[in-house]
């Protein structure tokens, strides 16, 4: 389907309807928005209304491999980045200067922050808690008389303001007044945003940073008018708009930086909330298909992008940031929230599962700046001009990465926080699935606890359990998964007689009794996506999940300070012998095409199961639970090409005589070392010989 005309296609929201008992079941493409939630802020007119509502902070408490990687993060780099980067410094940070002078003030500490301060929140941790409000304290404590507040950052050959640095620091303000309720956030954010209504529209959004993301400031100034009603807000929204990168172009985008394109693709369908022309909304879906048209026709959900998309670098070995992939799965979550539609759940599990955990440690005390579909080796040389900068952009280092070391704080919290999403009609929807507890107020106001148990996305049932005092009736909508096409819904054990489809949500009606049990059952199955653009290569798909090449890793320490990208900057009581580098060679042959029935492909792959771990943590190469058996013959001529990359793919089918072997397939988010994006290996006259790389 064309997803850029899939919204203003919609012709009915209730697309079937089925009854058993007293209990209603509709496939619905989207919830009915003739409704507006009781408990929860949605969008307050004349804004578009809001198809789902965010929770508040705290809401969602992740269990399983979720709460793992989490407590990962709180115990590894974010949680300890305070300690480490030089930008988060206390002493002469502009962030808690009243003035707003000091040395360090730019987007490093907003960047960390809007992940730690939600971290805090999801885990219930004092500690994080306790930190993050002297940041806080620090930004409402700036303001200054005109308004404005945080550092006062002005470029030197014009004067402007740099507004980039405070629409981050807006998030952090968001999360903070959301669980507290703070009255101070609201009373900040007008006057500033009634500041930034007096700038001048050629002061305004000046330079290149904040013109291509002003967005993101857009986002919060809607948060604010939907608390507070103040229409000047609406004028400043129009104002933004204006004076932002235009993300509606035809065909064509303002910019190719990789994380300018995840977080700014959003701003149309953002301005949609106000303007109702569905032309923006479509222009979102454009963007994301342009982008992908060109330079995604790789698996893992993202696209090549190291720093910039180029010209001809299309190939699966191009990478793509750790701050682009957390910056796209946030626009995701958005997405869903603004149009409903179940497509951006889709594509933000995608990356999560499959391209986001290799970016990181397995401990997460450090990551990378780039991560590929096919990349064979994570070292620290100079890979460019194959990757778009010079330096040990592959390394993964606690010390390095200067934007990605902060940014991807918000990676895992942001995605526990929007697993679960509050409905107009006064339910609660699952948007995104991984084991959790969330507790809301439905229906009459009845405050429900719903525990959700599932090992997903490494297994296909999903088991609901509905916590309450008494009953109370609300509806209950479950996301069916675009790649699902025979799912299964029971309630107390009895199946649903609902018709369940694909890339739609079930809405359960009914009474709900403490103890009631929802089952949702996701068969997975084995399938082969060609990338018909991309030499006809194919990936492997189970599920939610895209498996890789199973390689040897060898990981070799180096000391991460001298090994740092040329911008890093840490503490000068940084230890690096407690925060050491790591470089990752392959110790196994990883130059394998696939062969395998193209007619019936299913038939030439096997699963293997094996027992969940013992440490909650599924994405290392020998704890993944779930591996495919495939067979393959190795293409001898397929080396490093010159940048000492995976050399780039030639057209398959491709010719080989070395002798037919089993390999191991893993799931890409397991494998730091892959190749994802696979030749295939053909014996007939149409087979095609490899040219060795030089």
């Amino acid at each position: 389907m064309n997803h850029a005309t899939r919204f203003s296609c919609l012709t009915a929201l209730f697309v079937s309807l089925s009854t058993f008992g007293a209990d209603r079941f509709d496939i619905v493409d989207r919830p009915d928005l003739s409704t507006t939630n009781r408990f929860y802020p949605g969008n307050r007119a004349p804004l578009e209304p809001s198809s789902f509502l965010a929770l508040p902070p705290s809401a969602v408490q992740p269990r399983g491999w979720l709460q793992e990687f989490l407590n990962r993060q709180r115990d590894g780099l974010c949680g300890n980045l305070g300690e480490i980067s030089i930008w988060l410094q206390k002493d002469n940070n502009a962030w808690l200067s009243k003035d707003g002078k000091g040395k360090y003030g730019w987007e490093e500490v907003p960047y960390w922050l809007r992940g730690y301060i939600q971290l805090g929140y999801t885990l219930n941790d004092p500690k994080i808690i306790a930190e993050s409000k002297i940041w806080i304290e620090g930004a409402i404590n700036s303001q200054r008389p005109d308004g404005d507040f945080g550092p006062d950052q002005k470029f030197d050959d014009d004067g402007s303001r740099d507004f980039w640095a405070n629409m981050l620091m807006l998030y952090c303000l968001q999360t903070w007044y959301e669980q507290t309720q703070d009255a101070r956030v609201l009373d900040l954010m007008t006057k500033y945003f009634h500041f930034q209504l007096t700038v001048p529209d050629d002061k305004f959004l000046t330079h290149y940073w904040q013109k291509m993301r002003g967005g993101d400031n857009l986002y919060s100034v809607y948060w604010l008018y939907n608390r507070t009603g103040d229409y000047e807000l609406l004028k400043l929204a129009d104002k933004i708009h204006r004076c932002t990168a235009n993300w509606e172009l035809q065909d064509n985008l303002p910019n190719w930086h990789n994380v300018n394109i995840a977080q700014c693709f959003r701003e149309p369908a953002t301005h949609y909330l106000q303007t109702h022309d569905d032309a923006e909304l479509q222009d979102t879906y454009a963007d994301f298909q342009e982008v992908r048209k060109r330079y995604g026709q790789v698996p893992g959900g993202m696209f090549g992008g190291d720093e910039n998309c180029r010209s001809g670098h299309t190939d699966p070995h191009q990478a793509v940031e750790t701050c682009g992939m957390v910056e796209q799965m946030l626009s995701d979550e958005m997405l869903v929230q603004i149009s409903g539609d179940p497509f951006w759940a889709d594509q933000c599990e995608n990356v999560a599962f499959n391209s986001y955990p290799a970016a990181v440690l397995p401990d997460f005390r450090g990551l990378r700046y780039l991560t590929a579909p096919n990349m064979v080796v994570s070292d620290a040389k100079n890979h460019s001009p194959g990757l778009q900068n010079e330096g040990p952009f592959l390394m993964m280092n606690p010390f390095s990465s200067r934007c990605c070391q902060h940014n991807h704080s918000m990676g895992w919290p942001y995605f526990a926080k929007n697993l679960w999403l509050a409905t107009p009609d006064n339910g609660l929807c699952a948007a995104v699935y991984s084991a959790s507890e969330v507790t809301a107020q439905v229906g009459d106001g009845t405050e429900v606890h719903v525990t959700e148990e599932t090992h997903y996305p490494f297994a296909e049932k999903i088991r609901f359990k509905i916590n309450l005092h008494g009953s109370t009736d609300f509806p209950f909508y479950l996301r069916i998964p675009a790649w699902c096409q025979s799912a299964k819904l029971s309630v107390n054990g009895k199946a649903s007689p609902a018709q369940l489809i694909a890339g739609k949500y079930v809405r359960t009606q009914r009474t709900w009794k403490n103890g009631d049990v929802v089952t949702l059952e996701l068969p997975m199955q084995i399938s082969v996506e060609q990338w018909t653009a991309n030499h006809d290569s194919v990936s492997i798909n189970y599920g939610p999940l895209t498996f890789s090449l199973k390689i040897g890793e060898r990981f070799e320490r180096r000391d991460a300070a001298k090994a740092a990208i040329f911008d890093s900057g840490w503490q000068k009581d940084a230890d690096p012998s407690k925060w050491p580098a790591f470089e990752i060679f392959p110790t196994t042959a990883w130059n394998y095409g696939l062969v395998f029935d193209s007619t019936h492909p299913e038939k030439s792959f096997s699963i293997k199961h094996s027992a969940w771990p013992k440490d909650d943590f599924p994405f290392t190469p020998d704890s993944a639970p779930i591996q495919i058996v495939a067979h393959a013959r190795q293409i001898p001529e397929w080396t490093l090409d010159k940048n000492e990359l995976c050399g780039a793919l030639q057209a398959s089918p491709v010719a080989s005589s070395q002798p037919l072997e089993k390999v191991t397939l893993i799931p890409m988010g397991a494998a730091r070392l892959r190749v994802s994006a696979f030749p295939v290996v053909g014996d007939d006259a149409s087979a095609h010989h490899w040219t060795l790389a030089r």
